[in-house]
């Protein structure tokens, strides 16, 4: 499945369910749902991405030195590593993510929480 359509969904789903629960008090989730969600997508592109070669490349394009690059990517562990490590992270930023359209459910979350 094509990463924008993932990022399509997983907005319909985030504004729906936050829109549904913005009268209860969830910010800290939010915080929560918001880093786990943003972890799956960077491993979701960093398999997407398969084969050694094309890992160092959209790295390298990403702006991350080719030598940090193939430390990676040829690193024994696995993809919860890979996701949660800072070079992935410096590479596939939260401005990077929103900039593809991934929304945030803590942003949407307080922009519509109403207390009563």
């Amino acid at each position: 499945v094509q990463l924008d359509y993932r990022i399509l969904k997983l907005k319909q789903v985030i504004l729906g369910w936050v829109n549904y629960f913005r009268i209860s008090n969830m910010k800290t989730a939010m915080t929560e749902i918001d880093k786990k969600l943003r972890f799956r997508i960077r491993v979701i592109i960093w398999k997407q991405w398969k084969i050694p070669k094309k890992q160092i490349q959209s790295l390298v394009q990403l702006g991350i030195p080719k030598e940090e690059a193939k430390g990676l990517t040829y690193c024994r562990k696995g993809y919860r590593y890979i996701g949660l490590s800072k070079v992935v992270h410096r590479a596939i930023s939260n401005k990077r993510l929103k900039q593809r359209g991934l929304p945030s459910a803590l942003e949407h979350y307080l922009k519509v929480h109403t207390v009563i």
